[in-house]
């Protein structure tokens, strides 16, 4: 059964959180807009209007990610590498491990010049996920990613979309924007037993910094 799905134009990545396990468990197995596991998810203050977005910081060279942080909801968690299945399609973090967080390798690395992307399951079987809340984020907040050169780049949000799977903006998700910038996506909307989650989670970010090496 596939659970969430988008596809990119631009890049050829098609994400397929998809598995004969990978089925929410408690409260999203029965339909609802929650996340699975039984439990509400994170609520924040929605987005505000006008607020002032940072100026990138310059580029940094290519190094892989071992870590992300996200203080505002909570989130350490580490990275592993993703390709594509014979399909084409960019695998998941593996269900076994639902607090991984997955890079896709074959794009930039988190701080370079080009859109990074960062993929994690919103909830599985056993319950929630690395992503439950991701949604809950706004303008503002800061991710955090540790790279292997021990520089840590430091994103800030600028959005947080939702966006159902006929209606998935490849070019504004995955395209080039100059700059060096970083994208969140788990699943979203409500789930259906037989279609799966109904749209994408998507959060858009840009360097605007380096923290502390790690």
């Amino acid at each position: 059964m596939t659970l969430c799905v988008t596809f990119s134009l631009v890049t050829g990545i098609v994400w397929v959180s998809s598995d004969s396990e990978d089925t929410p468990s408690g409260t999203a197995a029965r339909g609802s807009d929650a996340a699975g596991g039984g439990r509400e998810p994170f609520r924040r203050a929605p987005h505000t209007p006008g607020e002032h977005v940072p100026a990138s910081h310059a580029p940094l060279v290519p190094s892989r990610p071992l870590k992300v942080t996200i203080p505002a909801i909570f989130i350490e968690a580490p990275v592993t590498g993703l390709g594509l299945d014979a399909k084409g399609r960019l695998k998941a973090p593996p269900l076994s491990k639902p607090k991984l967080t997955g890079w896709y390798e074959r794009g930039p690395s988190p701080g370079e010049d080009g859109t990074a992307l960062l993929v994690g399951h919103r909830d599985t079987r056993t319950g929630p996920a690395i992503f439950l809340n991701l949604n809950a984020l706004r303008r503002g907040d800061k991710v955090n990613v540790v790279r292997a050169d021990r520089r840590t780049a430091v994103f800030t949000v600028d959005a947080v979309k939702t966006y159902t799977k006929d209606k998935f903006p490849d070019d504004k998700v995955y395209g080039e924007t100059g700059r060096p910038e970083l994208r969140l996506l788990t699943c979203g909307g409500r789930f259906d037993a037989k279609a799966g989650y109904s749209a994408n989670v998507v959060v858009f970010a840009h360097l605007t910094a380096l923290g502390k090496a790690a």
